[in-house]
């Protein structure tokens, strides 16, 4: 397998004994040759011809095995297998330069012999430059024997018949395409000598037809354009009339306008003098104004100066800001964790406020463990004060051993032992300091949950009394009101109210027989206002409420004594009222709340956005209209238990 790499005719120096150098062009041809069977086996083949001369070969086969040889005769750099492209590189290179009168790269081949005859000659590769010829590479070629001219003959032969062969299959096309293109031309051009025929015919006809119409027309034109020129003269003299009539008036209107323009003139000649003394005095006061500008950019001077001390001021503040924003992001990480702390104790608080029931009950226990633990911290604060009383003595004790350490080591060798010893204690009393610190720590942890368990128990202890105050209020509000209406309506008053205590807070006061919870639209706005429900259960002259915490807080039930002047009959017999009465009693409850809860009291909290004013009136219409008229009392609330 052959594989042809360059294939070229390049300038060659031809160099012989005893004569003078030419330069003649000398084809060059590298090609590879693989062989597979029966070794792999790589041959660079570099050949040289003249297609002027067919005799003139020069052979050289180069095997891998050569190559090594070479590369070690020359001092080459490249391997074998680019060692090709870099021979072709160089002959570009003689390529590039063969036109030029000193070229840089130089193709030789030179024989020892006078003559270019059958002796091996050498192609060398030289370049030129201002030191030496240098010689890139040199190749050893031998003249082809007979046989290989025969060979490389008979190779150019097949090639040239190849090639004739190929010419003359061209030269058929071209031939056939040619006599092709003849016929069909010749027919083009027949058809398009007749067409010319029939367009010379037509055209002619169409000439003599146009020329003929053309005369008419002219003649028609010439009619019209002499009845216009007559008509045009008419019309111009219309016109020159009007235009002087025109040029008349604007004359006289341009008269009376250079008369009010004169007039214009002298009024702004006027102003003319006017303002050049106005000008007089303004350039008085701007050489005033210039002083001050001078005197303004001294001040500018100044001011920059200050400006540039105030610039290594604000540097300095730009130092101190980026401090403060290191210690800002500090101050946020702290914020963060102060979050997940409120966050905890809000889940504490939810879990506090679960127990809210029990917390009445043990309020009075609550009391005395606050003692207790008041007492406890007061303990716990004086062995702090105790403990920072010892760090300081300990700290002091380390600096007075310290001092003693120094001026120990300067004593000789005997005093080893004690220093040993006061060692061993420094490291007791350090290790007693930390023991200290961490107890102080654990101290300090316990004192602040504890602090926690106070407010937290604070606050529900507020809350409760704040609850009991307004339960209070609304009690002693409701019983006033209740009674009044009661006293008005004794006739109608014959059914019994009640409310279960596991009603919702949304279910209002239940009334039975003749009244219904309209008649009573106080306790229903109230339940929606209140945490809890409030119900009334009784008959006749004698209420009684009872109000239902459904989640933590306290139980009141109001059960006033009957009225005096009711009898007894007046009270039905085995009406729910009276159950809950007895009820009351086996429970061992009291019959109703001391006479204390129903004084005014004046530092009870009032219930500000329990009752609006709008609403409670709204719903006193809406009790009016179902049961008739009702008392003012319940119209309005007094303003020191429901404010607006």
């Amino acid at each position: 397998m052959t594989e042809t790499l360059f294939n070229k005719t390049l300038q060659v120096q031809v160099k012989c004994k005893d004569c003078e150098d030419r330069r003649t062009n000398i084809r060059v041809c590298i090609e590879l040759q693989l062989t597979i069977n029966p070794v792999h086996k790589r041959d660079l083949v570099v050949r040289l011809t003249d297609d002027s001369d067919l005799y003139f070969l020069y052979n050289l086969s180069i095997s891998e095995e050569d190559f090594q040889s070479l590369k070690v005769q020359q001092g080459l750099l490249v391997d074998f297998s680019a060692f090709p492209q870099k021979f072709i590189d160089l002959l570009n290179h003689c390529i590039s330069e063969q036109d030029k009168d000193t070229p840089r790269f130089l193709l030789q081949l030179s024989s020892p012999s006078s003559v270019l005859d059958h002796s091996p000659a050498s192609l060398n590769i030289v370049e030129t430059n201002a030191f030496k010829h240098l010689t890139h590479l040199s190749l050893k070629l031998l003249h082809g024997t007979d046989v290989e001219i025969k060979k490389y003959l008979a190779v150019c032969l097949s090639n040239v018949k190849e090639e004739n062969k190929l010419l003359e299959q061209k030269l058929r096309r071209t031939e056939e395409d040619l006599s092709r293109q003849l016929s069909y031309t010749q027919q083009t051009l027949s058809e398009k000598s007749r067409e010319l025929d029939k367009l010379r015919s037509e055209w002619t006809s169409q000439t003599t037809t146009l020329s003929n119409q053309h005369c008419q027309d002219l003649t028609a034109e010439r009619e019209k354009a002499l009845e216009l020129q007559t008509r045009l003269q008419q019309q111009n003299e219309q016109l020159r009339r009007e235009l002087e009539t025109a040029h008349l008036k604007s004359t006289q209107q341009l008269q009376s306008r250079l008369d009010e323009l004169e007039a214009a003139n002298r009024e702004l000649t006027d102003r003319k003098y006017k303002s050049d003394s106005a000008i007089r005095d303004l350039k008085a006061k701007l050489t005033g104004l210039e002083e001050e500008s001078h005197r303004a950019k001294q001040q500018v001077l100044s001011l920059r100066r200050e400006n540039g001390t105030l610039d290594s001021e604000c540097h300095e503040r730009e130092r101190l800001v980026n401090q403060l924003q290191t210690r800002v992001a500090v101050l946020e990480q702290e914020i963060k964790d102060k979050d997940q702390l409120v966050l905890r104790t809000k889940e504490v608080l939810e879990a506090t406020q679960q127990q809210k029931n029990s917390i009445e009950g043990s309020a009075e226990n609550k009391q005395l463990q606050i003692e207790k633990l008041e007492a406890t911290v007061k303990s716990l604060s004086e062995e702090l004060i105790k403990a920072n009383a010892i760090i300081k003595k300990l700290q002091g004790e380390t600096k007075a051993l310290v001092g003693k350490i120094k001026m120990k080591n300067t004593v000789t060798v005997s005093q080893e032992k004690v220093l040993q010893e006061t060692a061993e204690r420094l490291r007791e009393e350090q290790r007693e300091l930390q023991e200290t610190r961490q107890q102080l720590k654990q101290r300090e942890e316990e004192v602040s949950k504890l602090q926690e368990q106070l407010e937290a128990t604070f606050q529900k202890l507020e809350e409760s009394r704040e609850v009991l105050k307004t339960n209070e209020n609304v009690i002693t509000w409701l019983n006033k009101q209740l009674n009044e209406t009661q006293l008005t309506r004794k006739q109608e008053t014959v059914g019994a109210f009640e409310t279960p205590p596991t009603l919702s807070s949304a279910a209002g006061v239940r009334v039975g027989g003749s009244y219904n919870t309209a008649a009573y639209p106080v306790t229903s706005t109230l339940n929606s206002k209140l945490s809890f429900p409030l119900s009334c259960v009784g008959s006749g002259a004698r209420p009684a409420f009872t109000l239902h915490n459904q989640g933590s807080g306290p139980k009141v039930q109001f059960n006033p004594h009957s009225k005096p002047g009711l009898s007894s009959g007046e009270v039905g017999d085995g009406s729910p009222e009276q159950h809950t009465r007895t009820s009351n009693k086996e429970n061992g409850e009291p019959p109703g709340l001391e006479s204390k809860y129903f004084e005014r009291r004046d530092d009870s909290i009032p219930l500000r956005g329990l009752l609006p004013s709008m609403h409670f009136n709204r719903d006193m219409s809406k009790a009016s209209q179902n049961t008739g008229p009702v008392k003012p009392g319940l119209h309005s609330a007094p303003s020191a238990y429901f404010p607006g």
